[in-house]
C-alpha cells in the first residue's frame, strides 16, 4: 500500500506565501513523476506543476513565475513553494504521484494524497 500525504496548507493573506509537501510512503521501488493539482469549489480539478524524476518541470500559466515545485527523490517527498498568492488560488491542493511497484514500467501507479486547503483571504 503506498500513502501519499500532503501538509502546509492554511490561511493567507494575498501577496503572502505558503509551502506545500507532500510525502510518498508505503512498499513501492520510486516514484516518477510527481505533481500538484488543485480544484476550486464548483471548478474541475487542475494540473497545478509536475516534477520528473529528473527534475523537469512544467506549471500552468496561471502559476508561473509565482510556485517552485521541487523534490527530494532519496526521501520520496516533494515540494511547492507559493508565492504572491492571489485569492483565485483558493482550493484543495493534491499530491500527485506516478510509483513503481516494481522495476519495470507495467508496475506504474498513481497515487493521490487527500488534499491540503489553502485559502487566500483578499
Amino acid at each position: 500500500q503506498v500513502h501519499l500525504v500532503e501538509s502546509g496548507g492554511g490561511l493567507v493573506q494575498a501577496g503572502g506565501s505558503l509551502r506545500l509537501s507532500c510525502a510518498a510512503s508505503g512498499t513501492f521501488f520510486f516514484t516518477t513523476t510527481m505533481g500538484w493539482y488543485r480544484q476550486a469549489p464548483g471548478k474541475q480539478r487542475e494540473l497545478v506543476t509536475t516534477i520528473t524524476r529528473d527534475g523537469t518541470t512544467a506549471y500552468a500559466d496561471s502559476v508561473k513565475g509565482r510556485f517552485t515545485i521541487s523534490r527530494d527523490g532519496a526521501k520520496n517527498r516533494m515540494y511547492m513553494q507559493m508565492n504572491s498568492l492571489k485569492p483565485e488560488d483558493t482550493a484543495v491542493y493534491y499530491c500527485n504521484a506516478d510509483v513503481r511497484l516494481g522495476l519495470d514500467a507495467s508496475s506504474s501507479r498513481v497515487y493521490w494524497g487527500q488534499g491540503t486547503q489553502v485559502t487566500v483571504s483578499s
